[in-house]
């Protein structure tokens, strides 16, 4: 999708600026994400991600877990900032094979069983998107960030994120059931809570792809 190039190119363009966080105050953003549309849920079973762009900051010495249970990739979206790892274990009594067409980071892990864990490290801004090449239905979205300011709404779309450098920023709110993310500018202060509520439309209900091999899963078929 467009939105997804947009983004990795921001994120990039991030990097490659002086925009370097600094030492010194910070500011808090806060706000409420009010979601709709057809495919928008309500509670627990939604997942938004509220996160800036525009600087950058070294990643956090913590791998993130996406586990792999009941054919379900858990949790289904996740941020994380460029340099980390995430793990994949897999919690089910039958193997799985993750893997990522992504442009700015393909991988795949191969097949791995039960109990065993495999990971991937993501050195650069992007949206991956990730599958697994045996079970159709698995998807999952990672969206690999400049810095550690995200944060995830809560079931009525509240969120905070602390430690804000002071600037002007892009702020933006997405989820996976949004075909593309919302944002506006911002402008942080020190010492000072700013306050953006923003609205995000839900219209995909499907997350259809293609095998690692780029062809079309077929019922009854077994892949490795």
């Amino acid at each position: 999708m467009i939105w997804r190039a947009l983004v990795a190119a921001s994120a990039l363009c991030a990097l490659a600026t002086p925009h370097a966080a600094q030492a010194g105050p910070t500011g808090t953003l806060t706000g409420k994400i009010a979601v709709s549309g057809e495919a928008a849920v309500p509670g627990d079973d939604r997942r938004v991600i509220v996160y800036l762009v525009g600087f950058s900051e070294p990643a956090p010495g913590v791998v993130e877990r996406i586990v792999q249970r009941k054919r379900k990739f858990m949790p289904d979206l996740m941020a994380i900032t460029a340099g980390q790892s995430v793990a994949f274990p897999n919690s089910d009594p039958h193997f799985h094979n993750v893997f990522s067409p992504s442009p700015v980071r393909p991988f795949d892990l191969g097949s791995f069983e039960a109990g065993e864990t495999k990971s991937r490290r993501f050195p650069k801004p992007a949206v991956v998107d990730v599958y697994c090449n045996i079970h159709p239905e698995m998807s999952a979205t990672i969206l690999v960030l400049p810095n550690r300011r995200f944060a995830i709404a809560d079931k009525v779309g509240r969120y905070r994120i602390d430690g804000i450098p002071p600037g002007t920023w892009t702020v933006y709110a997405y989820s996976r059931r949004a075909e593309k993310p919302v944002s506006t500018l911002v402008t942080i202060k020190p010492s000072r809570t700013t306050n953006v509520d923003l609205a995000l439309v839900e219209t995909r209900t499907e997350f259809t792809h293609k095998n690692k091999y780029g062809e079309r899963y077929r019922p009854g078929r077994r892949y490795e």
